[in-house]
């Protein structure tokens, strides 16, 4: 077998193969040989049909799977000779296939590429920590309650919290418009769910009342043909509810089931919840900064069939996210553009985290996968069926394997970089990394 390669770009190259006709021929026959023990053609005992009447029938069918065979097994060969890893399937474009001459094929494909990893000592780090203090579980207890707030009806004139049931009709220019009438609706004043002036204009409105409101809709109204338009809504007040919070009680602990606690054993739970989800919020924020330094250092070319296979990932998500398991809709529908850059994101992490590896000989902590598996299992009610679960199932414990390699590439890598260590707020350690730039953004 004659290999020959060519790079035509950075990652992409053209492998030309040439297969003797020997070897085609040779796999030509057996296969002619073992069809002939097996053929039913009339005229013939079974396991009699003479080979040159098999080769009649079938001839061209088997050249053609023999064919197949060998381009797969020969390109991989030919990649292995070559020291060539292939970033994915290759494109195959026969050169010569005739009868009785050497094979040749061409096969295009992308490679990985080769990576120096740049020096990570010159890169600074932000690395945050917080606390949950006792006024922010009290906010959170606030917010839980608010969460099942119950609606009173009040006998008094409309507060801003209060719910409001109403019927409205809008007109501009005294004509009724689509979309702008609505019977017995339930209104939160205050939620902003409204254009502005609608809500704050039924501040002060009772039980019964007939009231007319003066607003304008803002200019980026979704609706084209009521942008920056005045308009009139004639509202009517059917009900007046005010917000009734509930007790911080049994049958309030129950709802989120933690029937039979304390008001102090519920504090304590919500702590570590909240707790939890805030050491998690750091630690990904963390581990986003770091590989995006990585990033921002090596840059690197990624093979496009990697990123393809990712938008594919991306865009099953996407579907299952939004549609749930059982949608219909087909994920390559999904514009392509929509997950590019993503995708390419990932895929250059992927990459630069595994040189990180094996530049350092990282492998899986065990204590730490024990670990890891151990704080995902407290979160149900039958903890040790859990971490069962996880060490029968090893699909399951690779996935575990792969975060704690992760964290600690995180870690090498910190172990370099300078690190500035700032205090934030509970608040602004759960904030959205997306979130806190754009408001940084605004000041």
């Amino acid at each position: 077998m004659q290999v020959s390669v060519e790079a035509t770009t950075a990652l992409e190259r053209q492998m030309t193969v040439t297969v003797p006709a020997e070897r085609i021929d040779n796999d030509v026959a057996k296969r002619l040989q073992q069809t002939a023990r097996t053929a039913r053609i009339d005229g013939f005992r079974p396991g009699k049909v003479p080979v040159k009447v098999v080769k009649k029938r079938y001839g061209a069918g088997i050249r053609q799977e023999v064919i197949g065979d060998v381009v797969q097994r020969s390109f991989y060969e030919a990649a292995q000779q070559e020291k060539l890893i292939p970033a994915g399937g290759p494109n195959i474009e026969f050169k010569n296939d005739k009868e009785g001459e050497d094979f040749e094929f061409v096969a295009t494909f992308e490679v990985y590429p080769e990576i120096e990893l740049a020096d990570y000592s010159a890169v600074e780090i932000e690395k945050a920590s917080a606390e949950v203090t006792e006024a922010d579980v009290d906010t959170m207890l606030e917010t839980l309650q608010k969460q099942q707030t119950e609606w009173v009806e009040a006998d008094r004139a409309a507060e801003d919290g209060d719910q409001l049931n109403i019927n409205f009709e809008g007109f501009i220019d005294g004509e009724a418009f689509d979309g702008g009438k609505a019977e017995g609706m339930d209104l939160v004043l205050g939620s902003n769910s409204m254009i502005p002036g609608f809500e704050t204009g039924l501040v002060g409105a009772k039980t019964g009342e007939e009231t007319e409101l003066n607003v304008t809709f803002p200019e980026e109204y979704h609706a084209e043909n009521l942008k920056g338009k005045d308009a009139l809504f004639k509202v009517t007040v059917n009900k007046v509810s005010a917000p009734q919070l509930p007790e911080l009680n049994e049958e309030f602990f129950t709802k989120f089931g933690l029937e039979g606690k304390t008001v102090e054993e519920f504090k304590s739970e919500v702590t570590k919840n909240m707790a939890r989800e805030m050491n998690q919020a750091l630690k990904m924020k963390l581990k986003d900064q770091v590989f995006g330094k990585l990033i921002d250092i090596n840059a690197i070319e990624v093979p496009a069939a990697l990123v393809d296979s990712e938008i594919d990932v991306l865009r099953r998500q996407a579907v299952q996210q939004f549609g749930g398991a059982n949608s219909q809709l087909d994920p390559n529908t999904l514009p392509k553009e929509m997950f590019e850059e993503q995708a390419k994101r990932r895929v250059t992490i992927g990459l630069l985290v595994q040189e990180v590896i094996k530049a350092n000989e990282l492998k899986a902590d065990d204590d730490r996968v024990r670990e890891v598996v151990e704080e995902q299992a407290e979160t149900y009610q039958e903890p040790q069926q859990v971490i069962d679960y996880y060490y029968s199932n090893d699909e399951m414990l690779n996935q575990i394997k792969s975060l704690v390699l992760e964290d600690q590439v995180v870690e090498q890598l910190l172990s370099s970089a300078k690190v500035n260590e700032v205090t934030v707020s509970y608040e602004d350690a759960i904030k959205p990394a997306a979130q806190a730039a754009a408001e940084e953004d605004a000041e």
